[in-house]
């Protein structure tokens, strides 16, 4: 799980994005940022109330320059059919991405090998292709789709103010810090 500061692999795979099935591949990421929501499996029980999380804030985050992808090994078949019958599932507009080989979750380290399932783990990537922050929790525990906005406010922040960093909690707007030595000790 040392992904971190390294870039993601290639890849390409079909998606279901508003109503129709496309291809998607790292390339429509290259210059932009990204964030991939891997998920155990569709028609499930948490799965659906983090991705509708995350369908709510997808304006936001289109308007912050980030694309959303959600990744499982169901195909897009798959992803077709519960979005044509949850009314949660109903509201994403982001590309939901098939990876029935796993590859790409595998790329990711975040597959279950004795399931075959994903993890429930996020990835921001930064422009270059770069995981600038990763989120992996067990399978009852959902993640917050508030939580995710911060963290890629505070990547992009940093991304464009080098020599800034982020405190904990920090919000936008809030005061950064600048490591020095004359800042050791002194928080």
């Amino acid at each position: 799980m040392a992904l971190i500061n390294t870039a993601i692999k290639p890849f390409k795979a079909q998606a279901f994005k508003d109503g129709e099935f496309i291809e998607v591949s790292n390339e429509d990421i290259s210059g932009k940022w990204a964030v991939f929501v891997f998920y155990p499996a569709d028609f499930t029980f948490v799965c659906p109330t983090e991705l509708g999380d995350i369908a709510d804030k997808y304006e936001e985050l289109q308007s912050r320059g980030v694309e959303v992808f959600s990744v499982s090994t169901d195909t897009h078949f798959t992803h077709k059919a519960w979005h044509d019958s949850s009314d949660t599932i109903n509201k994403i507009k982001f590309a939901m991405i098939g990876d029935p080989t796993g590859e790409i979750t595998r790329n990711f380290d975040c597959m279950r090998e004795t399931m075959g399932l994903a993890d429930r783990a996020t990835f921001v990537v930064d422009p270059e292709g770069i995981v600038q922050a990763m989120e992996i929790t067990s399978e009852g525990i959902g993640r917050d789709a508030d939580d995710l906005v911060r963290k890629i406010k505070a990547a992009q922040y940093v991304a464009s103010h080098p020599g800034e960093v982020c405190p904990a909690k920090w919000k936008e707007g809030e005061a950064t810090l600048a490591p020095s030595l004359d800042l050791v000790g002194k928080i």
